[in-house]
């Protein structure tokens, strides 16, 4: 039966003769509209409205806007290193609780520098930062098939499994972290059942999560974020799988708001609850020192900016994020692993492996 399934091959981020090509995310479900832009300040912005989302993509994005500055610009390789630094700048402001972009902007810097002190030619100082971007791309793709192979190991035939947000190909590079197990269990031929939630405010488990499950054929059903519990107790839901965008080596995890409640219902009710990412989301910081993204109030206030839900003048919380403590996470599926407790142990080893 195994052989017989098929999922779609969705490319969410290109690079291609100085310009980032990216699907927009905020037109999906209804469109699939491809943008692109040669101006590093495009892309920050593709970044903080949304366009591109989840922390892998964020990554890849802003090394794709730090090699089309550099592409895009004339000078000396002195003058090429500061417009890197300058797209690195801006593209740090973008969104504050994503530790993959971070990492990527790290790497893209290190590279410049180490360019500069090479002292190699302009032209080679431009295709360099655009070969290190690319790599960035390509190895999220490997990355996420390999944590598809690990956390598939979890699925068994019959698993009725939760997830949250959005984790799939539109969230990274390629194939997905979260989303990218629950579709290498099902290539395996493995009989499961998906249950997304909507991830209110912006929506991005109905419009996005179902958008990738419908693509692939995979049996789903949408719920709204006020029924995960009801579809603990009803529906069957033995695992949540869900990904994040910043896992500290304590084992605290930062992921899209709601997490933490879910994770929650899943202790209740004996559902094992496992995170997907990759190791480079892994941050050495402490749990107080993680910044939340608080976002806009008219994301709360209505439905996608298109229809008001509420008084003109309530005030509003929304934060983007919340953070799950260790002690109600089941598992952490990275591609040299699963770790598991104690944290502190088993992720400072896929830390140590990773140099």
């Amino acid at each position: 039966m195994s052989n017989l399934r098929k999922i779609s091959d969705i490319v969410p981020l290109r690079f291609e003769n100085g310009k980032v090509i990216w699907l927009n995310t905020k037109a999906i479900p209804w469109k699939e509209e491809y943008k692109e832009s040669r101006n590093y300040e495009d892309v920050a912005k593709a970044i903080e409205t949304m366009e591109v989302r989840g922390a892998p993509a964020i990554g890849v994005m802003a090394a794709f806007g730090v090699a089309a500055a550099v592409y895009n610009s004339q000078g000396n390789i002195s003058e090429l290193y500061d417009v890197a630094l300058r797209a690195i700048d801006r593209l740090s402001k973008t969104r504050p609780t994503a530790y993959n972009l971070f990492w990527a902007l790290d790497r893209m810097k290190g590279k410049a520098s180490t360019l500069l002190s090479d002292n190699v030619s302009p032209n080679e100082f431009r295709q360099e930062l655009v070969n290190e971007a690319l790599q960035i791309q390509r190895e999220d793709i490997e990355i996420n098939k390999k944590m598809g192979e690990v956390g598939s190991r979890v699925i068994k035939d019959g698993d009725v499994i939760l997830t949250h947000c959005n984790t799939g190909s539109l969230a990274t590079a390629g194939f997905g972290t979260a989303l990218g197990v629950i579709r290498s269990a099902w290539l395996q031929g493995k009989n499961i059942r998906v249950i997304a939630t909507e991830t209110r405010p912006l929506l991005q488990g109905a419009r996005l999560t179902m958008w990738e499950l419908s693509k692939d054929g995979i049996p789903s059903k949408l719920i709204t974020d006020n029924m995960v519990a009801y579809a603990m107790k009803y529906e069957g839901v033995t695992k949540v799988i869900l990904g994040a965008d910043r896992i500290l080596t304590s084992g605290y995890v930062a992921n899209k708001i709601g997490t933490y409640g879910i994770s929650i219902l899943a202790k209740y009710h004996g559902a094992d609850f496992y995170v997907v990412a990759p190791t480079s989301t892994i941050d050495r910081t402490e749990a107080k020192d993680i910044v939340i993204e608080k976002r806009k109030p008219d994301e709360v206030k209505t439905v996608l900016n298109l229809v008001d839900i509420t008084v003109k003048d309530v005030e509003v919380l929304n934060p983007a994020f919340d953070v799950t403590p260790p002690e109600l996470i089941t598992g952490i599926i990275t591609e040299k692993g699963i770790a598991y407790p104690p944290f502190k142990e088993s992720l400072k080893k896929f830390i140590q492996e990773s140099g």
